[in-house]
């Protein structure tokens, strides 16, 4: 599949049938709070021409941040007062953490909402970037931006489903690992979720 018909499946998977999805997917005996109060946030899932064809920029947390330390991300972050909605939220953090300016991109739409274990209710942008695109990584919040390809997570046989204890129980997630890139948890179940959607 080329980058033209890559870039059309990620559109045709804006209208593939898909619900919310939460990191709490593959533990079942979970019970969430009823009531609780998820703060919105938006990550960016951008695809640029690379050399494999479309791939998606995804980040290296810095490993001195107090929350998700070294974990793989996509852009984004919690919508600000500022902010008109989770996409605004999204291309403003890309800005900021990357350096990715939003005149180069183009918002596709957006995917169903992902809830995290830290209480916030996250929207993944679909994106294309048209322009020549230089990562700048945010030194307080990033350590490493790379690209991983259309090919790698848009496959549901790489995926994996592997578990660690976490707060007194063991918790179950997927996974999608690239070389030497451990990508897991909300950012690998929001991948599954484009998967799944890719494939329809």
């Amino acid at each position: 599949m080329g980058p033209t018909e890559q870039a059309a499946a990620l559109r045709r998977a804006l209208h593939a049938d898909g619900t919310p999805s939460s990191d709490f997917d593959l533990n079942p005996d979970v019970r969430l709070p009823e009531g609780r109060v998820l703060r919105p946030a938006g990550v960016l899932a951008a695809f640029q021409l690379g050399a494999t064809g479309l791939e998606v920029v995804l980040t290296k947390r810095s490993s001195r941040l107090k929350h998700h330390p070294g974990q793989i991300a996509f852009p984004g972050g919690k919508q600000d007062e500022g902010d008109a909605d989770p996409v605004a939220a999204a291309l403003r953090e890309a800005w900021e953490e990357v350096g990715l300016d939003p005149a180069s991109v183009e918002v596709l739409g957006t995917l169903p909402a992902h809830e995290t274990v830290t209480g916030f209710i996250v929207t993944p942008v679909l994106a294309l970037i048209h322009a020549p695109f230089t990562p700048r990584p945010e030194p307080g919040e990033v350590d490493e931006v790379f690209t991983a390809p259309f090919a790698h997570v848009t496959d549901r046989a790489r995926f994996t489903i592997q578990s660690r204890r976490w707060r007194g129980t063991r918790r179950h997630y997927f996974t999608v690992p690239l070389g030497p890139y451990y990508i897991w948890g909300a950012t690998a179940r929001i991948l599954h979720g484009l998967a799944e959607r890719v494939d329809q």
